[in-house]
């Protein structure tokens, strides 16, 4: 057992993925307007999580929006300031690249988000997938280069955060005196990716630092997110996944210092959430229903490279059948938890190819009901698996009315998660016992 859970929701609305934005309770007709992600934050605020959180891209799939919105979304960190003045409590974590802009503007953007929302704001850092050529770029730099980057970034940022420190501001009228320039100080870095002076425009937030949210799941990304993160977001499949990561990850934190209760991971929990089985899986499925069989052979060939066009339907895929990983998955991360599913299951193609993570999402998934939902929370809780998730539902809009106004007061009837908040900034909610 870990202790209270940390749980966050996806600000991507992932119930509109697939075929689901067609069904007429969608909303979607409201997909760019404050408005619609208001009423999911303050939903989200009156179930006590500790957090909304939007995921970003810097580019756009145009073939894509032919069948639904795909990467097309606001910007996430003007998104949660309209939130900001909507709700009182909750965490609004915002999603950064560190790959394509400048640590300065990140630095006075995310401090900007915490000072409005009263401390509340948060950063994912993210290194990106693509979007290279929007920012004079051919090609995306190897995952090594881009961590590097990340690791030099985010001690730009931090830096930027402390040079002009609260404790400088006097706001003294009597004296004529507003602040003490002596404890504002430039921060003069020079290093491989980053030359800044500062110090930062605006000083940091009185009561509470911005805490750092990553997903690293290569090498180097795991180091990073040891090294500097208050939660990692994770994609695991299944139990023992988790199980692994979060002991790694621990493992990686400990070895160069930190304690390793500082490591809190949060895997995305895919929510397909109906009153009995068989309509969640219709649900489930009625979603997916243009991923064509083609489609998901192509996904198992470029995150794998195994072609299963001509293989038997009745001949097991095992380990030995797999080919040497593509030298550059568009996910690293999905390409290696598909091939760790192979290897350990040996699956016919047929098998395979209905696997969430061919179809949907290399996410932890609960098809099913409320109960389903909530007994694999307390499984994986009790293993020792996860320190909280990410609400990701699916399917439907009621599969998110579900999670929050039913699976998260069952999990607060268990001991598993709060019943009303006692910390007024994202790092209280984070790190309160």
């Amino acid at each position: 057992m870990t202790g209270k859970l940390r749980i966050g929701m996806s600000l991507s609305p992932t119930w509109l993925s697939g075929e689901a934005w067609r069904r007429p309770d969608s909303g979607v007709n409201n997909l760019f307007s404050p408005e619609f992600y208001v009423d999911i934050a303050q939903r989200a605020e009156a179930a006590k999580l500790d957090f909304v959180f939007r995921p970003d891209t810097l580019f756009l799939n145009p073939a894509a929006l032919e069948t639904g919105p795909g990467f097309a979304s606001l910007d996430p960190t003007l998104l949660l300031a309209a939130i900001a003045k909507e709700t009182s409590h909750i965490g609004l974590l915002s999603t950064v690249s560190t790959t394509f802009l400048p640590p300065y503007v990140v630095a006075r953007q995310l401090m900007s988000l915490h000072w409005l929302s009263g401390g509340r704001a948060g950063w994912n850092i993210v290194t990106a997938l693509d979007g290279n050529r929007n920012f004079g770029q051919q090609h995306m730099p190897p995952a090594d280069q881009r961590y590097a980057r990340a690791a030099e970034f985010t001690e730009v940022v931090r830096a930027l955060w402390d040079s002009f420190p609260n404790d400088a501001l006097r706001i003294d009228r009597a004296a004529g005196r507003f602040a003490d320039p002596a404890q504002v100080q430039p921060i003069n870095h020079q290093g491989a990716h980053f030359t800044v002076e500062g110090p930062l425009n605006l000083p940091s937030y009185k009561d509470a630092r911005v805490p750092l949210v990553q997903a690293g799941a290569s090498g180097p990304g795991r180091d990073f997110a040891a090294s500097v993160s208050d939660a990692i977001f994770a994609s695991t499949p299944d139990m023992q996944a988790a199980i692994d990561l979060r002991k790694d990850l621990r493992d990686r934190a400990a070895g160069i210092g930190r304690s390793a209760g500082d490591i809190r991971l949060l895997p995305g929990l895919s929510l397909y959430l109906a009153p009995t089985r068989k309509e969640a899986r219709e649900l489930f499925l009625d979603t997916h229903a243009r991923n064509t069989r083609a489609q998901r052979i192509a996904n198992v060939l470029a995150m794998t490279g195994l072609d299963l066009t001509e293989w038997p339907g009745d001949r097991p895929i095992t380990a030995k059948d797999l080919p040497p990983a593509p030298e550059n998955p568009r996910s690293r991360t999905h390409s290696n938890l598909l091939r760790r599913m192979i290897e350990r299951d040996a699956p016919t193609p047929d098998a395979l190819l209905e696997r969430p993570e061919v179809i949907g999402s290399a996410h932890w998934q609960v098809i099913g009901t409320v109960g389903d939902a909530v007994d694999a929370i307390r499984q994986w809780a009790e293993a020792g698996a996860i320190d909280g998730f990410v609400c990701v539902p699916g399917g439907s809009v009621t599969s998110m009315h579900l999670s929050l106004d039913e699976v998260i007061p069952a999990l607060s009837d268990l001991g598993l998660f709060r019943r009303d908040y006692t910390a007024t900034t994202l790092l209280g909610l984070l790190t309160e016992e």
